[in-house]
């Protein structure tokens, strides 16, 4: 696993750079020639058709292909995770790589981080599927992509690890750290090759001048709790119409961010230019309200009526602008104790992150890491807790990506038992030790089956077809009472005889307590297929199997 997350780390990389390299040269050499994001600079009937056509393109784009294809982005990979073992398909990912450019070139308000979520944690998922690992390292994995993917997008590895285990495997696990610390290292060192290891906001070390700024910190963290309850409340609307074909959905939001350009020309695109121009004070009082209100409507709608972009970039230019206001205010009030601007732009931003995505680590480790700021710590810590409460306990709003899953009839995270069970792969805990007979046999294939003092005997009915299993000591038993029997009956002989059902190798345990629970069988023979119709047994497990794990893990 560590190999394959340097592979996985690696491959990520370098399918995050060739996403992010095109929606620059695209923006920066044919749309845009100031910048990538200098979206403000163009004339008004551009900001007014360039969303528009995106939108029309992206919704052309999707209606052709049938719904379960138009699932791209974070929640998609959660909902694979959750229903297919991380088994994520190619043709998701090539439209959300395709999908995400015209999207981005095009204004529409988002980010790439999304985009770059889903498409690393396919890159690592087709990895695992092409050396056709069990499905718990294959969601291993998956996570290796997303931390991978959220290094190599904004140069902050710690954060790329800390967002894969808090928001999308929801899970803490030694064994699922240490490979997906390695990914994220490996892309980051990708991203410092051909970018460099600047952070991506670059700030004064400003820090706390006063503690009489607390009182403060803890009403602006409320403030953006509420504002956050208030983005996941639009997110949610705008998704109930997800019954409308996808060309409207794609026109809509193409012409709320359009609308919301004429007054506000900064909420296209993905918004970084923003936040270091609210950082630098360079943004005014209603600029920053405008900011606020424009950037969580078209995202919210971006994001609510499925075009392929990502969420987290919005919730760093909303609190972002929210954090402006804040710091502009308390200037106001205080100008001698209030500490600077961009100190609560940063506040805002990491307390923004944490209550939308309700991942108050995650965002923690962002901040740092992309502002390079250590000051930015403590007051930070207090301002994300209390944004993610009132978020999360007050406005009793879950995390965006577990609010949509929702919508999809879906319990995220599973339960701890259920993530405990798919840690495993059904060969870590299946007995060995058995032996094939045919049920029709002699007593010399019986005894030379028992030399290994197997477990269980597989009664076949026909090579390689198994009727059941029995346990082998009733067979040792009959043998040594019955001497004088050549012939046998291994279906007629005294003994416990379980009935059986199939399972692939590379199954968790959780799917054989699945398959355990949704048939008849009693067992289950663990089958390897080694070509096509020719399927080895490997061992055998029953439940008792399967609760002897769960009290060993405990």
């Amino acid at each position: 696993m560590a190999i394959l997350a340097v592979v996985a780390g690696f491959f990520t990389g370098f399918v995050i750079l060739v996403f992010r390299s095109s929606i620059d040269f695209v923006l920066g050499y044919w749309l845009l020639p100031n910048g990538s994001e200098s979206f403000e600079e163009l004339a008004m009937v551009k900001r007014l058709l360039l969303p528009v056509i995106g939108g029309a393109l992206v919704g052309a784009l999707m209606t052709q292909l049938p719904p379960a294809e138009q699932r791209v982005g974070v929640v998609h990979v959660m909902e694979r995770l959750s229903r297919h073992q991380g088994y994520l398909p190619a043709r998701n990912a090539i439209i959300q790589f395709v999908g995400g450019i015209i999207a981005l070139v095009s204004g529409q308000s988002g980010g790439r981080e999304g985009p770059s979520i889903h498409l690393g944690a396919a890159s690592s998922s087709l990895l695992g599927q092409a050396f056709e690992l069990p499905n718990n390292s294959i969601r291993t994995l998956v996570a290796c992509g997303t931390a991978a993917a959220i290094a190599a997008s904004f140069n902050t590895p710690i954060a790329g690890v800390i967002f894969a285990m808090e928001v999308v495997m929801m899970e803490y696990t030694i064994g699922s750290f240490i490979p997906v610390i390695i990914a994220a290292v490996t892309s980051t060192l990708l991203t410092h090759y051909f970018f460099g290891n600047e952070p991506a906001f670059t700030v004064a070390p400003l820090h706390m001048r006063s503690l009489l700024e607390i009182p403060y910190i803890i009403a602006g963290g409320a403030l953006i709790g509420a504002i956050a309850a208030g983005f996941i409340t639009l997110v949610q609307q705008f998704a109930r119409l997800g019954h409308l074909p996808f060309y409207l959905r794609a026109l809509l939001a193409g012409g709320i961010v359009a609308i919301a350009a004429i007054f506000t020309p900064e909420v296209m695109g993905i918004g970084y230019d923003t936040v270091n121009g609210a950082m630098l004070g360079k943004l005014g009082l209603t600029t920053l309200f405008l900011i606020v209100i424009m950037k969580s409507l078209a995202s919210a709608s971006a994001v609510g009526l499925g075009l392929p972009v990502g969420l987290i970039g919005p919730t760093f230019v909303i609190g972002a602008a929210v954090g402006g206001i804040l710091g502009i205010v308390g200037n106001m009030l205080e100008p001698d104790e209030a500490t600077s601007i961009g100190f609560y732009v940063m506040l805002g931003m990491s307390a923004m992150m944490a209550a939308v995505l309700q991942a108050p680590l995650a965002a923690l480790m962002a901040v740092l890491e992309l502002t390079a700021n250590p000051n930015v710590i403590l007051p930070a810590m207090l301002m994300i807790v209390v944004a993610t409460m009132v978020c999360g306990t007050v406005f009793k709003q879950k995390s965006v990506f577990l609010s949509t899953l929702n919508t999809l009839g879906l319990r995220y995270p599973p339960s701890p038992v259920t993530l405990h069970l798919q840690r495993a792969g059904v060969t870590a805990i299946m007995n060995r030790e058995l032996q094939r007979l045919s049920f029709l046999c002699n007593r010399e294939s019986a005894l030379e089956a028992m030399h290994g003092a197997p477990r269980w005997i597989a009664v076949e009915s026909a090579p390689g077809d198994i009727r059941c299993v029995l346990n082998a000591s009733d067979l040792r038993i009959f043998l040594e009472t019955n001497k004088e029997r050549e012939n046998l009956n291994l279906l007629d002989i005294p003994g416990q005889r379980l009935d059986v059902a199939d399972i692939n190798s590379r199954a968790t345990v959780q799917e054989a307590q699945e398959a355990l629970n949704s048939s008849d069988a009693e067992a289950l023979c663990v089958r390897r297929i080694t070509a096509p119709m020719i399927a080895s047994v490997l061992g055998i497990i029953t439940q008792d199997d399967i609760d002897n794990y769960r009290e060993v893990s405990e």
